[in-house]
């Protein structure tokens, strides 16, 4: 067999290093490259496009795509308005913030945003944990303005938190919440939240302030005496109709607008009951009356000190993250089936800055929702005029349609708000995970049994923290394999995974699949000495051969730090001790490097024992010893 030589990597600088290295690890789409070679002028015109998306589309839009957005944007506002009013509700907020926030921050996204799908508002879960997150601190009913403003700030501090993950492009921090965390706390959440609507399907006027599931119930059944009839009813025949258009609208696709127009219906029907019939009296709660006009200011009401700064930040932190998760998840999904591009940065930036924005402007924490979005694909979006429309048409709610709202039962947002999140729990998604990896199912368990009986953040930290345990199990305790020659070829597998592969007598061929670094280095060292103790009773039983070379095949070791380098030098020490010799299959070229520099007496790094593969080590090495039957 030919042997080729192993070439020493090409020399190159610690800056020229350092500066590979950034640009792969903050840039690794390269965002610079539309740039190079272009006249100035294309240079300007593509960094406006770059930074502010609607410029890329805009020039070419005509009046066949202003049509399919009226559409759809007609369609999600129908839809934007009630749940608007709702999630406000549900974190505690008065109503009217939640139409704010289906106003100003649409715009925001029309312009910075990348998805031509994603419909922008308030959202179930950041609604849920900004309210219960905040009311551990301050309650909404004794002291309003205060827990507005800290409503405003903590949404400064999530849009503050989310633009600087896109500008610094620290995408990556997200990606620590794994799909199998999303839907154990997703579906916890929304089981969460629809309990919590009890409280107005039920008619209870004293409920728990807790969050978690026993505390809910206990709540429920404590309060027998303050159920109303009348409330009941309404409840649960909105919630049934609600639920069978959700049902109609999933099995015929084509008929998306039935559910999409539904919540509207219901807000219209049932404040037309509760007016005719002045159900008010009669033991149904509504909205009331609620503020004309659009946004007012509220810069003045964020809050950068004092004692509930840290709960503010923290909030934002939180909300932050999950929202930013959620929308980058959505806008990618429906990209994915449109088959054009989302660039991740550019959305955290964008989402970041509408809700800066928005913290100024009456609104509270938004992001694109998985339900807003999907009804605006199906109803025919083409780009984000669609979010503009929406924003349009709220608007002209917020200015003349006010007083239709007052007589609003506050039931039908109740109703409104389970069906909207009933669609979060993912029952083939949490088959699914079972099938491919039991210790995702776990962790999904956890989030999801967290978030029921403990709270909603704890919930959320609890399945982070279990995800990195998992990280960091893979990281201190890689795999590393025996690997044997399937005969016939000149191919090397895992013994335990091909049982046709043979090991080669006075070999030991161990495959080491992960970077080797201070977190496991001792384990690898362990490792490897019982599989060469292991290795020598087995040749010593058989007596016709002993282990004479230690073949470490590297192509997966993609880095080494100090302990690694003193890893391969003690190692090196060993097998010199029992006379066995130590061979390098394929080292990258910076592990080859940093081994050469640590290799100052030329003792490991020779040229005779460095090889490209394992066959051409084997057929080598094998001429150096003894005739071996099994080559």
């Amino acid at each position: 067999m030919e042997v080729h030589k192993v070439v020493a990597p090409p020399h190159k600088s610690t800056v020229a290093k350092l500066k590979t290295r950034l640009k792969e690890t903050f840039f690794p789409d390269d965002p610079l490259r539309q740039f190079r070679g272009q006249p100035n002028r294309t240079k300007l015109i593509r960094a406006a496009q770059y930074i502010f998306p609607i410029l890329q589309w805009c020039p070419e839009y005509s009046f066949r795509l202003l049509k399919s957005d009226v559409v759809s944007g007609l369609t999600i506002a129908s839809l934007a308005i009630p749940q608007g009013i709702s999630y406000a509700k549900l974190a505690n907020l008065p109503p009217i913030v939640g139409l704010y926030s289906s106003f100003v921050p649409p715009l925001v996204y029309a312009v910075l945003g990348s998805s031509r799908d994603l419909a922008v508002g308030p959202v179930s879960i950041a609604s849920l944990i900004l309210g219960s997150m905040l009311r551990q601190q301050v309650s909404p009913v004794d002291n309003p303005l205060l827990f507005l403003q800290l409503a405003f700030s903590s949404t400064f501090f999530a849009g503050l938190f989310q633009a600087s993950l896109g500008i610094l492009r620290l995408g990556f921090i997200i990606d620590f919440l794994s799909k199998a965390t999303l839907i154990g706390f997703m579906g916890g959440a929304a089981i969460i939240v629809s309990l919590q609507q009890l409280k107005g399907l039920l008619g209870i006027t004293h409920f728990t302030k807790q969050m978690s599931v026993v505390p809910v119930l206990s709540s429920v059944f404590q309060h027998t005496n303050e159920w109303s009839w009348q409330t009941i009813v309404m409840g649960v025949c909105f919630l049934l109709f609600l639920l069978a258009t959700r049902h109609l609208s999933m099995k015929k696709p084509k008929l998306f607008w039935v559910s999409a127009g539904a919540p509207l219906l219901s807000v219209i029907v049932s404040t037309l009951l509760v007016f005719v019939f002045r159900a008010d009296r009669h033991g149904i709660s509504v909205i009331g009356k609620l503020q004309e006009g659009l946004n007012p200011p509220s810069w003045n009401m964020l809050q950068f000190h004092g004692s509930h700064l840290a709960l503010v930040a923290k909030t934002g932190l939180v909300t932050g993250i999950v929202s930013l998760t959620e929308g980058i998840a959505v806008g990618r999904t429906f990209a994915a089936l449109k088959n054009y591009h989302v660039d991740g940065n550019k959305e955290m930036i964008a989402i970041g800055l509408m809700n800066v924005v928005g913290s100024a402007t009456s609104c509270y924490v938004t992001t694109g929702a998985f339900s807003r979005s999907a009804v605006n694909n199906n109803a025919g979006a083409k780009t984000a005029v669609s979010n503009i429309v929406m924003s349009v048409t709220v608007m002209v709610t917020l200015l003349f349609l006010m007083p239709l709202f007052e007589y609003t039962p506050n039931v039908v947002l109740g109703a409104i708000i389970v069906t909207a999140v009933i669609g979060l729990i993912d029952l083939p998604a949490a088959c699914q995970i079972w099938k491919i990896d039991k210790f995702d199912f776990f962790v999904m368990l956890c989030a999801f049994f967290g978030v029921i009986f403990l709270s909603v953040q704890n919930g959320l930290a609890i399945a982070v923290g279990l995800s990195l345990f998992k990280i960091l199990m893979q990281v201190t305790r890689p795999k590393m394999v025996i690997m044997g020659n399937i005969p016939g070829t000149d191919i090397y597998r895992d013994l335990h995974h091909y049982k046709e592969a043979q090991r080669i007598p006075g070999f030991l061929v161990l495959s080491i699949e992960s970077p080797v670094n201070f977190a496991n280095s001792n384990y690898l060292t362990e490792r490897t000495s019982r599989w060469i103790e292991e290795c020598e009773e087995e040749e010593a039983q058989e007596k016709h051969s002993r282990l004479q070379f230690l073949i470490l095949e590297m192509s997966a070791v993609s880095g080494v730090d100090t302990n690694g380098v003193s890893f391969f030098k003690e190692l090196k020490k060993t097998t010199a001790k029992k006379d066995i010799e130590l061979v390098f299959v394929n080292p990258l070229s910076e592990v080859m490097e940093k081994l050469q520099r640590a290799d100052e007496q030329k003792e490991f790094m020779r040229p005779e024992f460095l090889f490209l593969t394992v066959a051409e080590a084997v057929a080598s090495l094998s001429l150096k010893g003894p005739p071996l039957n099994n080559v």
